[in-house]
């Protein structure tokens, strides 16, 4: 078990410091910067590389909302969420500060929004609460069924992490201008903690909306999409969703 929070914990951190940072430090530049396509770009390439890297490992979720869903989906042991979550949020704490570390280090920083996600005077678009919340929702009850149907018995398993990592992109294309993007518990949470705008009063929201919807997405394929998989007691090479 250590071997495998170690992952979830590594994987989170690579999430978090190579998505967040390429909003903080790459994206930061008008002229130079990566902009909102590099950003989702970033993000579903950090997910990718992690899911081949440790998914073998730990079953490769770096993500509540994505430990979450298993579970509902029957492929993942409840038992195991609540170390999975610490976990991971232990692992995104760590991303945001070393992150965090290397932008203060230049003069006349300020962590301001740091990549933080958020609704109303938070939303790069100006986004409110109930869009906020529809819009992590749907994205990751997608971002969920796009998991377990890449991973099911019906697809090639070699090929998933990069529909896995794609999905990620996309998911970040349509919703960085309602609410910078979330999907993800420990990441909102991770960035909120050092932004200076507020965030951290919103993170709830990037709780409860990611984790209803990640259940939702599971329920969506396991009783309307699945293609008839039979569900059964998960061991170590059975959690397996980038």
């Amino acid at each position: 078990m250590m071997r495998k929070l170690a992952a979830e914990a590594f994987g989170t951190f690579w999430l978090v410091f190579g998505g967040c940072g390429s909003a903080v430090l790459a994206a930061a530049f008008p002229d130079l910067g990566i902009g909102f396509a590099g950003v989702a770009l970033a993000f579903g390439l950090a997910v990718l590389t992690m899911a081949y890297t440790v998914g073998g490992i730990s079953g490769g979720h770096f993500n509540p909302a994505v430990s979450l869903g298993l579970a509902v989906s029957g492929r993942f042991p409840p038992r195991d969420l609540l170390p999975y979550w610490a976990a991971q949020v232990a692992g995104g704490l760590l991303g945001a500060a070393v992150l965090y570390a290397i932008a203060s280090g230049k003069a006349g920083f300020s962590a301001g929004v740091f990549a933080s996600n958020g609704y109303g005077a938070n939303s790069p678009g100006g986004y409110g609460l109930g869009a906020a919340f529809l819009i992590e929702l749907v994205l990751t009850a997608a971002f969920l069924v796009i998991i377990l149907g890449s991973t099911s018995t019906a697809a090639s398993a070699s090929f998933a992490p990069i529909a896995i990592g794609l999905g990620l992109t996309l998911i970040h294309l349509v919703s960085i201008p309602v609410t910078n993007t979330s999907v993800n518990p420990a990441r909102s949470l991770a960035a909120a903690v050092f932004a200076q705008n507020g965030a951290l009063g919103q993170v709830w929201l990037f709780w409860v909306a990611p984790l209803v919807g990640g259940a939702l997405g599971a329920l969506i394929w396991r009783h309307v999409l699945s293609p008839g998989e039979t569900i059964r007691n998960v061991g170590a090479d059975d959690t397996r969703a980038p």
